[in-house]
């Protein structure tokens, strides 16, 4: 059985535009939602093995309180360029080439992609992930790559204005 969750980051702060977007930091609201979800994770029982994030501040930001929460250890917490600005398809690669010995991995990243990802796990459309919500899909695939519709379900969300 494999367990992913895809995390998008917590909310960021516009007030520097002169910053690139992946230099975006958390605001106020963010630095705040990021380690109460994160408490509400391991509250949960979510034990990842490993933690994948996107390059930019804030999902890196948002994936570095649940590390600590969930006592995941620096080796299994690695930057993935590519999930940043990813389309579906993308992230679907980089779930197909998770590490077998990963039962449970948790994806940090951004929407629309996201939201999207998750859509292809579920008949009950969901509209949007709001930022540091938790989606999580259980499968009953034996590896990565034969992680499917066919054989995976949205199984849990926590969205921070309905669990906070």
């Amino acid at each position: 059985m494999k367990t992913l969750y895809l995390v998008r980051h917590a909310k960021s702060n516009w007030d520097n535009h002169l910053l690139r977007d992946i230099e975006r930091p958390l605001n106020e609201r963010g630095l705040a939602d990021a380690p109460n979800m994160a408490k509400l994770m391991k509250i949960k029982g979510v034990q990842p093995d490993l933690i994948l994030t996107s390059p930019a501040v804030r999902a890196m930001s948002t994936a570095a309180y649940f590390k600590i929460a969930l006592g995941v250890e620096g080796e299994d917490f690695w930057v993935r360029d590519g999930i940043y600005e990813a389309i579906s398809a993308t992230i679907q690669q980089i779930i197909e080439t998770l590490p077998e010995s990963a039962n449970s991995v948790m994806l940090f990243g951004h929407n629309p992609t996201f939201t999207s990802v998750a859509n292809l796990f579920t008949d009950n459309y969901i509209d949007n992930i709001p930022t540091c919500g938790v989606v999580c899909i259980v499968s009953d695939a034996d590896s990565w790559p034969a992680v499917s519709r066919l054989n995976s379900k949205v199984t849990a969300k926590y969205f921070p204005k309905e669990t906070l």
